[in-house]
């Protein structure tokens, strides 16, 4: 990045001229030029990012300057130009163009001061759009000039201006020396130089990073091309350079290649510590990459190189060579000397960013490892049945399930020893013969595990029917997630009527369902869903009870994860193949003889001799274990960056840090000003206080180092699309990418990232870095983009060496048309497991609902968990039901405290939760519509009424008293006065206790 200090382009021998013949710039003498920033001196949302100060020297009312801007961005010519007096701040209005393209521009202006300075702006816009997702629009040229002055300029007029300097509004916006392009006639010389080449290589080093694909900079026409690069590099550093290719013909299957690196005496480091994260690495689920680098004719290919410097390295030089070799043409040797410093690097040079040494964690596996992680226990595999943490899975011959069973209590505080079965007879599958529609009859030899450890175990099954073979591979997780690659080979021509897969649900267990086109809430009578991946994120559901359920998903081989939150249609679901059959395949969801059966069938087809399908699909068991009370009442968030003390004057006990503040400013990025937030987190910590912060995978700020680099790995990082956005993205990334989320305080432009891909792995070592150098206690993801592999790593980290690791989940809802009707808990329910809160969310609507969508899309029970409510404060009474409040201070409505105080004084640590949907809850209304929750303890019950009535009502309550263990003789009804919930008002055991609509009560009853 830019200092603040002026600077100079520079020749080899001398200084650069202005870009333009002795002809051209007439009286002009060769200028030198200057790339400064301005230090935000002037308004860029009006005038731009970038200007030209130039210098009047001469006499009259016509300026001549000629400006060899050299400029990356496209029809320059299509842009207004802005001159402003630099003395007065008045806008020049009498200007004439002569020449406006990408390497100059020849403008006249009238000198309205006189001799001195002028600023012209040259890429002015407005921002159009949404503050948070604007969109730079550039101003079209205009004519404001007065017909006298432009008459009386004289014809004769030579320049009599110079360029005095090229300024950035700051350094972040300056486009030296990267993206200061060379010139068509500096191009052409280039070529000559070079006859018959079919590409030129420029080595950089890591601080002038490559960002133009379209263009060379016109330092790489100063330089030349090269087969030789110099660097210098710590002991244990990671140190990355680049190898710039520039395709004079096409590229294709670009490999690059190391030898050893020879040091003193004879020393070595292995040519095995040199990478390209280009060509090779190391996927975010461990898998071996390989990545086909083809660079088309007159493009700029950026191969980001590095080498893992050991340790004991010894000190001194090295040299090796870098053999870069495209498919088909000549391979060039350059040449790579490196000087081993004495110097030892703190962390492999991982604190220091800005050097490019973490683009090493794009190869991580840090945390892969399957370790069972806490409260999860380790597996145990007896006979044909797998044990888990709460519950059990047999496996029939086949390799299905022939029994799902929970051991959750209704109430989901505790385990029971009878177990609740699930399904009403074994998964299993069908396929039904075209000529007569009988169903094939499969044989099996049994499965058998392939593998087993505490984590994981899979196992392998081949069934086998007339004309068809049926390789099934699955697995299952300590967290009770279930995958089946079910392989279907033709062996000979089938004709089929059908091929189905049936999980046969207890009717009893399948009370409520989300997903397939349904909002959380109670299963209707039938579903009959057909396959629409164009507008809806949609291939499975949920079905289950609150102690006993199961999600399910069908996919195919080529399953990509599509984009989420707005951006699902720019990268939907891939239809599958098996499964949706073109338009034959659909789902339904039905009671059909003894079972609830979902039935996910795909329609008649044939297999010829020879052909595969991929009946894939995955199964989640839930709960996923208890629900922590405890951990519910005595966490406390305020979700704010603010004063320490303030916030712990309010009672929370955890700070969530968003983005867009002064310790964590850029999106998804915060280790720019990681020194403030560990300041931060320190005061906090001895103040008694934990700290989370913000940080997910979605979308990049634009400030992260490795902006660029992860550019030149084309599309695995960020998702192609129109571009556009804010002005910074525009002029520097220029196309190709979906521009995201700003910050209009911080200008912070982020890019959207493309899905799972190996900045995941940088994420995990970030995350990593963040605990062990900052201290932070946890993260707040703001919905998520990537999987459960990179979760759990992330859970790993976070809980590393004691640390509490809170981990929680914001959703803005996401079943509408931009995130194509998928269901928060739908979409997440993989991440359900590793999280401590939910908190859904934007968009969720406390108001027009049922008991059933709170309960199931919003409070997280039956997934054991718990959550708390955000868009317009929620709903306080609804809530408590659940055992939600509100968090502080996201809005105007927000303010939790004066439950927590009811909390505090009733003393909520220790309590029993037994909510409304439990059958022999000992505290119950006489209207449906009114449920109540309790929270018990010895000698005292807290009961929390929320009325769900489409008019104010009257309850009266019937009360176990022997299952509380209360004498009624003695017992009180209290309502407490809490501010902005409700009076304080004693009530009679029998009274008929009236209840607003939309609202509740909070009674102690002792």
């Amino acid at each position: 990045m830019l200092q603040n200090r002026p600077f100079t382009a520079f020749a080899k021998k001398g200084l650069i001229l202005a870009g333009l013949s002795l002809g051209m710039i007439g009286t002009i003498t060769a200028q030198q030029l200057k790339y400064t920033e301005g230090n935000n001196s002037w308004n860029a949302d009006s005038l731009g990012n970038h200007r030209v100060v130039v210098t009047f020297s001469g006499t009259g009312n016509a300026a001549r300057v000629v400006i060899p801007w050299r400029r990356r961005d496209e029809n320059p010519e299509a842009k207004r130009i802005i001159i402003q007096d630099a003395k007065t701040k008045a806008k020049v209005t009498n200007v004439k163009t002569l020449v406006l393209n990408r390497e100059q521009g020849d403008i006249i202006f009238e000198p309205t001061s006189g001799k001195g300075e002028y600023y012209i702006y040259y890429l002015p816009y407005k921002n159009e759009g949404r503050s948070n997702y604007p969109k730079g629009v550039y101003l079209q040229p205009e004519q404001t000039a007065a017909d006298s002055w432009l008459q009386a300029i004289p014809a004769s007029l030579k320049p009599n201006a110079a360029v005095k300097e090229m300024e950035a509004v700051d350094a972040f916006n300056s486009s030296y020396p990267m993206e200061v392009i060379a010139t068509d006639k500096e191009m052409k010389a280039l070529l000559l130089k070079h006859p018959g080449a079919g590409y030129l290589v420029f080595p950089e080093d890591r601080s002038n990073v490559i960002k133009m694909t379209d263009d060379l900079p016109q330092r790489w026409i100063q330089s030349g091309p090269s087969q030789s690069f110099k660097g210098q590099a710590d002991k244990g550093e990671y140190y990355s350079f680049q190898l710039g290719l520039y395709a004079i013909r096409e590229l294709k299957d670009v490999k690059i290649t190391f030898t050893d690196l020879i040091g003193p005496d004879g020393r070595k480091i292995a040519a095995s510590q040199f990478s390209c994260i280009n060509t090779n690495g190391t996927t975010y689920d461990a898998k071996p990459f390989v990545n086909t680098v083809n660079v088309p004719a007159g493009k700029v290919q950026a191969m980001w190189c590095g080498i893992d410097v050991p340790k004991d390295a010894a000190t001194g030089s090295y040299s090796a060579t870098a053999m870069v070799k495209p498919a088909g043409m000549p391979a060039m040797p350059v040449r790579i000397s490196f000087t081993v410093t004495a110097k030892t690097a703190v962390n492999s040079g991982f604190n220091e960013p800005w050097k490019q040494t973490r683009l090493k964690w794009l190869n991580s596996t840090l945390a892969q490892e399957n370790a069972v992680i806490a409260p999860y226990t380790p597996l145990e595999l007896k006979d044909t049945v797998i044990s888990l943490l709460g519950r059990k899975v047999g496996i029939n011959k086949e390799g299905f399930p022939a029994q799902i069973q929970t051991f959750f209590t209704p109430e989901m505080t505790e385990m029971t020893q009878q177990g609740r079965n699930l399904l009403a007879e074994p998964i299993h599958f069908h396929f039904f013969a075209a000529a007569d529609g009988k169903d094939l009859k499969w044989q099996s030899k049994g499965w058998q595990v392939a593998s087993k450890d505490a984590g994981k175990i899979t196992w392998h099954a081949q069934n086998t029917a007339p004309g068809l073979q049926m390789d099934i591979d699955a697995g299952i997780e300590f967290d009770g997630y279930m995958e089946y690659t079910v392989k279907v080979t033709a062996l000979e021509d089938v004709d089929l009527k059908d091929i189905t897969m049936h999980i046969p649900f207890e009717p009893s267990v399948a009370k409520y369902m989300m997903g397939l086109n349904q909002k959380g809430g109670l299963r209707p009578e039938k579903i009959d869903w057909k396959w629409d991946v164009k507008n809806k994120n949609q291939d499975g559901a949920w079905v289950g009870d609150v102690n006993a359920g199961l999600q399910f998903t069908v996919r195919d081989e080529n399953y990509v994860r599509p984009l989420n939150t707005n951006f699902y249609l720019q990268k939907p679901l891939l239809l599958p193949g098996s499964w949706a059959n073109g338009d034959k395949g659909g789902i339904t969801v039905a009671l059909k003889g003894k079972s609830v059966l979902a039935n996910m069938y795909s329609g008649a087809r044939t297999m010829h001799k020879g052909d595969v399908l991929y009946y894939n699909f995955h199964l989640f068991i839930t709960p996923f274990h208890t629900i922590n009370t405890d951990f519910q009442w005595s966490t406390r968030f305020y979700h704010k960056y603010d004063n320490l003390d303030t916030i712990k004057a309010t009672g929370a006990t955890v700070v969530n840090i968003h983005h867009g503040n002064e310790i964590n400013p850029w999106i998804n990025y915060p280790f720019i000003e990681w020194k403030k937030m560990k300041d931060y987190v320190d005061m906090a910590h001895s103040k008694g206080l934990k700290v989370k912060i913000y940080n997910t995978v979605r979308e990049l700020s634009n400030h992260a180092w490795e902006t660029f680099p992860l550019r030149s790995l084309g599309h695995e990082v960020y998702s192609p699309g129109k571009g556009g956005g804010f002005s910074w993205l525009q002029e520097h990334v220029e196309k190709d990418y979906i521009a995201a989320w700003f910050v209009p305080e911080f200008k912070d432009a982020a890019i959207i990232n493309s899905g799972m891909n190996r900045w995941h792995n940088y994420y995990v070592e970030g995350m990593n870095w963040l605990v062990q150098n900052v201290g932070i206690d946890g993260i707040y993801l703001d919905d998520v983009a990537f999987d459960r592999v990179t979760m759990k790593r992330i859970k790993r980290v976070l809980t590393q060496d004691g640390h509490p690791g809170i981990i929680d989940l914001h959703s803005a809802n996401q079943y509408n048309k931009s995130d194509g009707f998928i269901n928060s808990g739908m979409l997440y329910m993989e991440h359900f497991p590793y999280l401590n809160r939910l908190w859904f969310g934007e968009y969720f609507d406390y108001e027009k609902n049922t008991p059933d969508f709170f309960l199931t899309e919003v409070s997280g029970i039956p997934f054991g968990l718990m959550g708390e409510m955000l868009q317009d404060g929620g709903n306080l009474w609804r809530g408590m039901v659940y055992g939600m409040t509100n968090r502080m201070p996201w809005s105007d409505n927000a303010d939790p405290r004066p439950i927590w105080k009811v909390w505090d004084d009733f003393g909520m640590q220790g309590s029993k939760m037994v909510g409304y949907w439990v059958e022999n809850n000992p505290v119950k209304t006489d209207n449906p519509n009114v449920p109540a929750t309790i929270y018990r303890k010895n000698g005292a019950v807290l009961v929390s009424l929320a009325s769900w009535a489409a008019e104010d009502t009257t309850i009266h309550l019937n009360i176990d008293w022997k299952a509380l263990g209360i004498d009624p003789s003695k017992a009180t009804i209290t309502a407490p006065d809490v501010r902005n919930f409700q009076p304080g008002q004693v009530f009679a055991k029998d009274a008929a206790i009236p209840v607003s609509k939309g609202k509740g009560w909070l009674l102690i009853i002792k």
